[in-house]
């Protein structure tokens, strides 16, 4: 459904160093620069970036938006976590672990990036 992710950073390197930890625990090689401005981080299921504003303004976090990326195990939810805490990154909402829904048993972790953006790692149980 979708092509790219994209969020709005304030510091591109800190954003960059963050972002390279948390998805390389996901399997993602690190963020290439384009246009001095954004990085992309690519794989087969889409694209995810970070840029600078284009209209010079600060950038500001999506309220009650949340980027989520997939994981293979819930060893990697806690790699994906841990990385981001290393890194500048601050946890949100209850700690790593299982919840159950309508989507079913799901392991996920929710940090908030650098500049307050919303993220988690996800992993869905096998039923």
């Amino acid at each position: 459904m979708f092509s790219h992710v994209m969020v709005g950073v304030n510091d591109l390197e800190a954003a960059r160093k963050f972002y390279d930890a948390v998805l390389s625990t996901l399997g993602t090689t690190p963020g290439i620069l384009n246009q001095g401005t954004r990085y992309f981080y690519r794989s087969p299921a889409g694209s995810f970036s970070i840029t600078k504003p284009l209209d010079g303004n600060p950038a500001t976090p999506a309220n009650g938006g949340t980027v989520g990326f997939l994981a293979k195990s819930s060893e990697e939810v806690i790699a994906f976590h841990e990385a981001g805490l290393a890194n500048g990154g601050t946890t949100c909402e209850d700690p790593p672990g299982f919840r159950e829904g309508g989507a079913g048993k799901m392991f996920i972790a929710y940090l908030r990036d650098p500049d307050g953006n919303k993220i988690c790692a996800l992993f869905r149980a096998p039923k």
